[in-house]
Order: C-alpha cells, then structure tokens, then sequence
C-alpha cells in the first residue's frame, strides 16, 4: 500500500510553507515514528514523522513556498524494512556511472538532496569544488545555483530600471559571495523589526538596579531549591514577578494600538526572547501573574528546550502582552531592545557588572545591572516609562515585595 505524505496544517493562519530539510534520503527504508522531513513555517518549525514503515519516495524537494495539503513523498510498506534497521543507501553516480567525489568538508554525493543531486549531475559540476553552507557542511540548493551563476559569463550591462518595490534588485555575485535564502523565520523577524520601526513611536528610557538582595536569596536557596523542583533559581522568576507588579501599576504598557484605539490586557502573558540557530524567538508564558517562581522557572525551562529544538508551536509563540529579553547572558552591557508587535513595551536585561556604589553614605562593590524600557510612545508617556522601572528596580531591591513563596517548604 502506497501512504502519501502531505505538508501539514501549522496554524490557522498559514496556508504555504517550506520544506527547510528532508532528514532521510530518497530511496531510504524508514520506520514509523522515525523524523522525515522538517517543515518551516514564517512562525515556527514543525518535523514531520513516518506514519508507516516502508520505502520512502521523495515527490518534492523544492525550497520554494508550497500550499498546506500538497503530496511531498510517499511510503511504500509493502517493502518490508529489515529488523536491524535501515541499511545505508548505495553510493550516488553520476550519470556516466562513475561516482560523485567527495566534497573537502567531507560530505559525500549521498548526502546531497534529490534537488541538490539532480542539479550537480546536469550541470556536470564537481561538488568537492563547492562550499556548503547547510548543516554539517552540506551543498543546498542555494549553494549549487550560487556557483552556476558566478561561473556563467556575464551578460551585457542594460540599462537598470526604477525598482517599483522596496526589495533591492538580484546581482550578479562577485567572487568570495555567496547567496543563501532567508530561512522563514528569519524573513519574519524581519518584517516584524522593520513593521515595529514604521509603526511604533519607540523610545527607550533607562535605569540601574543593586542585585544585592537577589543573589543573597539565589546563594541561599538555589541548591535545595534545585532539589525540590529540578529547576534552577534563576534571575528570570525575579525579573518576571518585578515586571508583572509593575505592569499593574502602569496597565498602558500591557496594552496596544489598535487603530484610534487602545486595547488593554487584564492579564499577563510574558514573552521570553530565546536566541536560537535558527534566529531569535519569543515564545510566550502565560499568566504569569498566577505562577509561582516554580512556575515561572519551570515554564521559561521549557520553552527555551523547545525552542532550541525547533518544536515551538503556534500557541506558544502567540497571545504576548509583554517582552522580557536577555543580553546579559551574551555580555551585553547597554542596549535599546525593539519592541515586539503590537506589544507597548519590552524589557532589555543587561550584564550584571561589579561597580562602586554609594551605600548610606559609604563606597560599598556592588552587583549593579542596567534595565532598558522601549516603549511606545503613542500609548505611554515618558511618566509611565519611568515609574515602571522605578516599580522593577524597588521590587528587585526589596524582594520580599515579589512574595518569595519558593521558600516555603525548603
């Protein structure tokens, strides 16, 4: 019996995606459960598994957009897949039946995609002359026509015409260039960065916090907090709970533009910006008014997994009323983070630098972060900016302000 294989369904709101990598190779016996492909989403990654053991057929292999519901490939289970597992696939040839060389990095002509194959053995091309730019050093798509295009003689210059769009023109590629395709959820972050730029009044206002009372609580309790929960303590919790008492206070940075309007949230979905291979990510953590600091630091763990793997769905990536973001963890000292549509505001965390501060009148080395706020300004007025940081850096500093019921029990 012949199973299709059809792109599937990953919101409601997407009709097309894209076939980012088929993880098994035209021809290759697979087991039901096992990974086929991965599809990209302008949202999300999504793998797709086999639903039956059997012979794989690959149908479609383009990069290019496909509609929701299209054939890809199919399973053919009357080929019985051997108990030991799935053997290796014979070595690829080239058309005059000698086999493809390897490539320097090491990736043979097994390893190339049905496209990617096809293309090379057309245009007669040697893939150990040519870099690959896909995972573990592989050619894609996009590498084979780069080097078809920066060996084809060069066409006489015309005459350019006005672009009609803001997208700049295709050129020919120059020696040492390459060109690789924006994966979706990258084009994405981008649209949504440059839409944030056209359409929000942003501004950031800046402020500082002592970490002192923190990392007092985090060295005291972290270890059997550790073992209570399998969770570490981080600043995340903290940051999270100081954000949403403030959030309270100034409700128009939980809210959004809406045409003349202005929406507010009477609840709180914290999103969390994770930097992943694949580009940056915000999935979101709902509710975080009613989670504890178990809670907080457990639902944050999660996302991030899933997030690095590629897993994240539609849900988790939609219903933010608010950003929290992270550069400290890469260094950064002091940045202007941009907001997240529609969202009003977004939160920038910063390195925690050991500084001389004075304390009652004393020099005192304390452990001090910078806290960023960018904001719109069309819904929040400088007094609002202000008084939220305000609101996180005193609740930081006094703690006990956040409820601290992760030291009950411990």
């Amino acid at each position: 019996m012949i199973h299709e294989i059809v792109t599937p369904t990953v919101g409601e709101s997407i009709s097309e995606v894209r076939i980012a990598a088929w993880k098994k190779r035209d021809g290759d016996l697979v087991k039901t459960g096992e990974v086929l492909l991965e599809i990209e989403s302008d949202k999300a990654s999504v793998e797709v598994v086999a639903e039956s053991s059997g012979k794989l057929k690959i149908i479609e292999s383009s990069q290019d957009m496909i509609p929701i519901g299209k054939l890809i490939g199919q399973i053919d289970d009357s080929i019985a897949v051997p108990a030991g597992g799935t053997p290796p696939p014979a070595p690829a040839t080239k058309s005059n039946g000698a086999s493809v060389a390897a490539t320097t990095n090491g990736t043979h002509s097994d390893s190339l995609s049905p496209s990617v194959r096809r293309i090379v053995e057309e245009k007669n091309l040697n893939p150990s002359s040519l870099s690959g730019s896909g995972k573990d050093g592989r050619l894609t798509k996009g590498d084979v026509l780069s080097a078809i295009s920066g060996e084809a003689p060069r066409s006489a210059p015309s005459i350019a015409k006005p672009s009609t769009t803001s997208h700049q023109e295709t050129r020919s590629l120059q020696p040492g260039e390459r060109r690789v395709p924006m994966s979706l959820l990258r084009a994405k972050i981008a649209e949504r960065l440059v839409q944030a730029q056209h359409t929000a009044a942003i501004l950031t206002t800046f402020n500082e916090v002592d970490l002192t009372a923190v990392n007092e609580l985090r060295s005291k309790y972290k270890d059997a907090f550790k073992k209570k929960h399998n969770v570490g303590l981080g600043y995340m919790s903290f940051f999270t709970k100081a954000c949403c008492l403030a959030l309270k206070e100034i409700p128009e940075i939980n809210a959004y533009v809406e045409n003349k309007d202005v929406i507010f949230h009477d609840y709180y979905h914290v999103a969390v910006a994770v930097g992943t291979d694949r580009g940056l990510v915000v999935p979101v953590l709902k509710n975080v008014d009613q989670l504890s600091f178990q809670g907080i630091e457990q639902g944050i763990a999660d996302l991030a997994v899933k997030a690095r793997d590629g897993k994240l769905s539609i849900a988790d990536m939609s219903g933010g009323t608010f950003t929290i973001s992270n550069g400290g963890v890469y260094g950064s000292m002091l940045s202007t983070p941009i907001l997240n549509p529609p969202q009003s505001g977004i939160l920038g965390m910063h390195n925690i630098i050991q500084r001389p501060m004075v304390v009652n009148g004393k020099i005192e080395i304390r452990p001090m972060m910078y806290l960023a706020l960018s904001y719109d300004h069309r819904v929040v007025d400088g007094k609002g900016a202000v008084t939220f940081l305000v609101k996180v850096r005193e609740a930081l500093e006094n703690p006990e302000k956040l409820g601290l019921d992760f030291i009950n029990g411990l």
